[in-house]
C-alpha cells in the first residue's frame, strides 16, 4: 500500500493505517507480532502521557498524546476483528449506546435539574444495574494505578454503606495502622510487613476520599514537587562545582530548605 491509496483524511484513513501495519504480507514486521497482551503496556502507558500533558497544561502536548491514545484503541480494534470479535465501528456503537443510555436527563425524558453530585449517583446506579447480580467490587480494572483501584474500590463500597461515617474514624484508623507499622518495623517478616504499609496507603487513600482529594493526583504533584525542589539542591550545588554525591545530607537538607522557602515566596507572590 502507498499513501496515495490511503484515504485522504479523518478516521477511516487512521483505520487504513492500522490495517496496513497489520497485514501479513506487506506490513510492518514488529506490528504483525503483536497482541492484545504486548500492547496493552502501551495503553496504560499513553493513558498516563495523556494525564501528564493535562496535568502541565500543555494543551500542543495533550493533541498528540490523546492522538496516541486514540491510536491505542484502534490497534486493539483491529486485532479484534482479525481474531473475529468485534470491529472499531462495533466499538463506537457500543459507547455511543451506553452513553445515551446513561443520560436518560440528556436524551431521554429523565429530570434534569440535578446537581452533578445525584448525577454521579444516577450514573452509577445505572451502571450497578447493567451489572446486574454482580458483586459490588467487580468491574473495577486490576491494572489500575493502586491509589486509583483503591480509591475506586473505596467508592464503589462506601455506596452500599460500607464506610466511616467521618474523618476522624479514618484519622484514628490511619494513627493506628501507622502505629503498627512502627512497632512492628523490627519484627515483622518482609512479606509482613509489606501488608501493613499497605494497609497504612490504603487508609491513606480513604482519608483523601473522605477530604474529597484525588490521592494519585495528590502523589503526582507530590513528585513533581519533590522533582523540582531536588533540582534545584543539584543546580545550587553545581554552582559550587559539587554534586549531591559530593555533599552531606545535613547540607542538602538546609538546601531543601532553601528551595522550600523559595516555593512559599513564589506562591505568596501568585495573585
Amino acid at each position: 500500500m502507498t499513501t496515495d491509496t490511503l484515504p485522504p483524511t479523518g478516521i477511516d484513513r487512521l483505520l487504513a493505517i492500522m490495517a496496513a501495519l497489520r497485514d501479513p504480507d506487506t506490513g510492518c514486521p514488529w506490528d504483525i507480532q503483536q497482541s492484545f497482551a504486548t500492547i496493552a503496556p502501551y495503553t496504560l502507558e499513553e493513558a498516563h502521557e495523556v494525564a501528564d500533558a493535562i496535568d502541565r497544561q500543555a494543551w500542543s502536548d495533550l493533541k498528540g498524546e490523546l492522538g496516541d491514545l486514540l491510536f491505542q484503541t484502534v490497534y486493539h480494534s483491529q486485532l479484534a476483528a482479525e481474531a473475529g470479535h468485534f470491529t472499531f465501528a462495533d466499538v463506537v456503537e457500543a459507547i455511543s449506546d451506553k452513553m445515551i443510555a446513561r443520560h436518560p436527563h440528556v436524551f431521554g425524558t429523565a429530570n434534569r435539574d440535578k446537581t452533578a453530585e445525584q448525577q454521579t449517583r444516577d450514573w452509577e446506579a445505572q451502571k450497578a444495574r447493567e451489572r446486574g447480580a454482580a458483586r459490588t467490587l467487580d468491574g473495577i480494572a486490576a491494572s489500575l494505578p493502586a491509589l486509583t483501584r483503591a480509591l475506586k474500590l473505596q467508592n464503589r463500597a462506601a455506596r452500599v454503606g460500607f464506610d466511616w461515617p467521618s474523618t476522624d474514624q479514618v484519622l484514628d484508623k490511619l494513627i493506628e495502622e501507622a502505629r503498627e507499622v512502627t512497632e512492628a518495623r523490627d519484627t515483622l517478616t518482609h512479606d509482613a510487613l509489606t501488608e501493613e504499609i499497605g494497609d497504612l496507603l490504603f487508609v491513606m487513600a480513604n482519608l483523601a476520599r473522605h477530604l474529597k482529594v484525588d490521592p494519585e493526583a495528590a502523589l503526582r504533584a507530590a513528585n513533581a514537587k519533590f522533582t523540582r525542589r531536588f533540582a534545584r539542591i543539584e543546580d545550587w550545588l553545581a554552582e559550587q562545582g559539587r554534586t549531591p554525591a559530593d555533599s552531606t545530607l545535613a547540607e542538602m537538607d538546609a538546601l531543601w530548605n532553601r528551595a522550600k522557602a523559595e516555593d512559599k515566596a513564589r506562591d505568596k507572590a501568585r495573585p
